[in-house]
């Protein structure tokens, strides 16, 4: 099985103190997805995020009932109302919604109000730099989806070290802007 060859080499490579995950985008059938995810189970992965069209919450709902391992879904998912639907199906196990996708700063704090309601933990997709201090200030926040794309126009990068990151204590969400790098962007 070509997801267990991989899944066991990047084990080896990074050894067992790092939790992995499985994204396969949503490009599964649901019979392709009840086939390699359960050939994934129970091998430590931390979760499986979107094995099926993320708004398929039937399909989804089936899988995290029959995984033993967490189904991750919410990236896609479009504002706090079909956020609740997807809770409401029982969609997955963990929740991620993206802050542009899911209406901002207010839009993600309800989304994380309904997770949390229902006992689901709550990770964030991209845009660290906001997503740190929503996740701080959110009782079952879980995971911060890490990416440094915004290090270049940053004036001072948020501190990462051993896989946890500083979230900056200036006011607002703490990010002051590379004027200069931001010029050389400008058109």
């Amino acid at each position: 099985n070509e997801d267990l060859r991989a899944l066991e080499a990047v084990r080896g490579a990074v050894g067992s103190e790092i939790d992995l995950m499985c994204d396969f985008n949503q490009k599964l059938t649901l019979q392709e997805a009840v086939a390699r995810c359960h050939a994934l189970d129970e091998r430590g992965l931390y979760w499986l995020e979107e094995p099926v069209v993320f708004d398929n919450y039937t399909q989804s709902a089936q899988l995290a009932r029959e995984l033993k391992t967490p189904v991750q879904i919410g990236e896609n998912i479009y504002g706090p109302r079909s956020f609740l639907e997807a809770v409401a199906a029982q969609a997955a196990d963990l929740y991620m919604p993206d802050l542009m996708r899911i209406g901002g700063v207010t839009g993600w704090m309800r989304a994380a109000s309904i997770a949390g309601a229902a006992g689901h933990p709550m990770s964030s997709h991209l845009y660290p730099e906001v997503s740190a201090h929503l996740l701080r200030a959110t009782e079952s926040a879980d995971w911060l989806e890490w990416r440094d794309w915004g290090n270049p126009i940053v004036a001072e990068p948020f501190v990462v070290k051993e896989g946890l990151v500083t979230v900056p204590d200036r006011p607002g969400n703490g990010i002051e802007w590379n004027e200069d790098a931001i010029r050389k962007f400008s058109y």
